[in-house]
C-alpha cells in the first residue's frame, strides 16, 4: 500500500531524526503535486534539514512558501502557558489550516509533526491517547485532512510507542510503502483492552527494523 492511500499514518522510528528527512521530502512532493497545501511542524533544526532535502529533490522551497503551499513552522502556539500542551488548541489550528486550504483551493491539507516537539518542553504525555483519538474521529469526518505523526523511539517511552501505534490505522514504512496496522484500537477498545504487551513491543521491534517490512 501507498503511503498516500491511508490518510492518519504513525512513522514509528530510532537512530538520528534526519535519517527521515529524505522520505518526508519525498511525500511533501507528491502531496504538492497532487494539489494539497504541506505543514511541517518540528524543531528549528529539523526544519532547516527539510528545507535542504526539499531542495535537493528539486523542489524551489522559497517560491513554494511564498505561495503558500508549503508551510514550515517550529512555533507552539498550541501550548498553554506553562508549555503545557493543549488538545482542543492543537485540534482547532488543524482544523482551522484544513478550511484556510480548502478556501484557499487546494485540495485538502497534509500534515506532519513530530510528537516530542509537538508536546513541548513540559513533556507531559498523558494527553497522547485523547489527542490521537480525537485526531482520528476528526480525519474521519474531514477527508481533506491527512499526515503522518511521527514517534522517535529515542526520545519517547516505551508505553507511548504503544499507544501511539495502537491509535493509527496505518503505520508509515517508507516514501513509497504503508502498512495496515493489526493493532489499532479505536477510542472505545481502549478502555477495553488488555495490552497485549508482548505482541505490542514484537510488532515495534519490528517497525523499528524496517528492512523486515519492505
Amino acid at each position: 500500500m501507498g503511503p498516500c492511500s491511508s490518510r492518519h499514518q504513525c512513522l514509528i522510528y530510532d537512530g538520528a531524526p534526519s535519517r527521515q528527512l529524505p522520505a518526508i521530502a519525498s511525500v511533501i512532493c507528491e502531496k504538492l503535486k497532487q494539489g494539497h497545501r504541506c505543514l511541517y511542524m518540528n524543531s528549528r533544526p529539523m526544519v532547516a534539514g527539510l528545507k535542504s532535502q526539499l531542495a535537493a529533490e528539486g523542489l524551489d522551497v522559497v517560491q513554494e512558501t511564498i505561495k503558500g503551499s508549503l508551510v514550515m513552522s517550529s512555533e507552539q502556539t498550541h501550548l498553554l502557558g506553562d508549555w503545557e500542551f493543549d488538545v482542543p488548541s492543537m485540534l482547532g489550528a488543524l482544523e482551522r489550516s484544513v478550511d484556510q486550504a480548502l478556501k484557499d483551493g487546494y485540495q485538502g491539507l497534509w500534515a506532519s509533526g513530530d510528537m516530542t516537539w509537538e508536546f513541548g518542553p513540559a513533556k507531559d504525555l498523558s494527553k497522547l491517547l485523547e489527542y490521537e483519538c480525537r485526531l482520528e474521529e476528526f480525519m474521519r469526518a474531514q477527508p481533506a485532512l491527512g499526515g503522518i505523526c511521527q514517534y522517535h523511539a529515542d526520545s519517547l517511552p516505551r508505553e507511548i510507542l504503544r499507544k501511539g501505534l495502537q491509535a493509527h490505522r496505518h503505520v508509515f514504512v517508507n516514501d513509497t510503502l504503508s502498512m495496515i496496522n493489526p493493532h489499532y484500537l479505536d477510542r472505545a477498545s481502549f478502555s477495553q483492552s488488555t495490552n497485549h504487551i508482548l505482541e505490542l513491543d514484537r510488532f515495534l521491534d519490528k517497525v523499528l527494523d524496517r528492512e523486515s517490512m519492505n
